[in-house]
């Protein structure tokens, strides 16, 4: 598949199974890239899922200036500023529910991230700035480009790339407190 972008012209000529590659190709990655702004997998999980809802209902013009791929984050980060701004209320969560949330959120974290490394990596990139942390899951994780992260965080390319700097510091000295040290920082 080239990045989704076939699959969103076939769902806008009409055929459903576009959309349901889609969703099967983006979900994970989407839906823990969300994660890093909301911090509940549950609230994560629903707004990955407004985002396709967004692509079937609006059917939002694809103009391939960027990949398929950025060009989804970056729906699904509009959202998650939408769904921030309207919720001002931090609500409480009992121990059992908190207990429910975290064993979900690690099974989700050891499905997808299968390397140790990577789960280490993603456990740390949770204790540093959020800014930083968005900036590092999308360019490792997701293997965007600079240019393409820059698009879907809307900053410059400039910006972007010295927050990629102080962010790869921040987590070097995190993982360093932690007592790893990681050789591709």
């Amino acid at each position: 598949m080239d990045n989704g972008a076939s699959s969103y012209r076939r769902f806008l000529d009409g055929d459903d199974d576009g959309i349901v590659q889609i969703i099967k190709e983006y979900k994970d990655g989407l839906m823990l890239y969300i994660n890093n702004y909301v911090k509940n997998i549950h609230i994560a999980e629903d707004l990955m899922e407004d985002t396709f809802v967004r692509l079937v209902t609006k059917k939002p013009h694809f103009s391939g200036k960027s990949s398929f791929k950025t060009w989804l984050y970056s729906i699904g980060r509009n959202i998650v500023v939408d769904y921030i701004r309207k919720s001002s209320k931090i609500s409480e969560v009992s121990a059992e529910e908190l207990s429910v949330i975290l064993n979900d959120e690690a099974d989700i974290e050891k499905e997808y991230f299968r390397d140790e490394h990577k789960i280490m990596l993603h456990k740390a990139l949770t204790k540093i700035n959020v800014k930083y942390s968005n900036v590092l899951y999308l360019i490792y994780f997701e293997n965007f480009t600079i240019k393409e992260t820059a698009s879907i965080i809307k900053k410059s390319y400039k910006q972007t790339e010295n927050l990629v700097y102080r962010a790869k510091q921040s987590l070097k000295s995190q993982l360093e407190m932690e007592g790893f040290v990681y050789e591709e920082l």
